[in-house]
């Protein structure tokens, strides 16, 4: 029998994802043993030059107030609008991350906290190259082997790979979790205020199979 795999689907980019990391992390910590963890990138914008439109990115300026109204501890830095020129496209910080990887996983963890960083925290655009590669050398990785690596056509057939395996378990919103056990599929409901419920609720899964 496979062992069970919880998958999280997810975009290094998205403003959602970025308030789920302290409960993430506090889920993955306390995971039962015998579970094996995985990162999914969803993809999300493809590449793109175009500047984001005035309307978007004060849609998405209302959505990072909302949760900072509703996710306690989680705040972003407003310069980032007025600093940078936005451009919605955030394959490049996926491919980052799935080039990290090729490093070691924890090394895709490291830059995938960097890149959140950068972007909501110092007000870094991380839809730029420059920024991803000054990243990657923040968190000691081979430069030189991660930038040849996120210009690969091997990459980019990972992330086509990884935005497929999201389409494939219906997965329409980030951050989301599918536990995958005893040939079955299983929605896990986020929980941005304690990891707790969620721990309960693949136990309950895991108990039932």
């Amino acid at each position: 029998m496979p062992e069970p795999r919880l998958m999280y689907i997810h975009n290094p980019m998205c403003s959602w994802c970025y308030a789920f990391s302290a409960s993430l992390k506090a889920l993955q910590r306390d995971l039962p043993p015998g579970i094996v963890f995985d990162y999914v990138l969803g993809g999300l914008a493809p590449d793109t030059t175009t500047p984001m439109p005035i309307e978007m990115q004060q849609a998405l300026q209302q959505t990072w107030r909302r949760i900072e109204t509703t996710v306690p501890g989680v705040q972003f830095n407003f310069d980032f609008w007025t600093l940078t020129t936005p451009v919605r496209s955030t394959y490049p910080a996926c491919r980052a991350l799935l080039a990290a990887r090729q490093q070691g996983s924890e090394c895709e963890t490291r830059l995938l906290r960097t890149i959140q960083s950068a972007y909501y925290q110092q007000a870094r655009n991380p839809s730029l190259l420059d920024t991803l590669e000054q990243c990657a050398a923040e968190v000691g990785l081979d430069t030189v082997a991660f930038a040849r690596a996120i210009r690969s056509p091997a990459i980019e057939q990972a992330l086509q790979h990884d935005i497929e395996t999201s389409r494939g378990m219906s997965v329409t919103t980030y951050p989301s979790l599918r536990l995958l056990h005893d040939e079955q599929q299983s929605a896990i409901t986020v929980d941005y205020f304690t990891h707790q419920t969620m721990l309960a609720e693949i136990a309950v899964l895991l108990n039932r199979a």
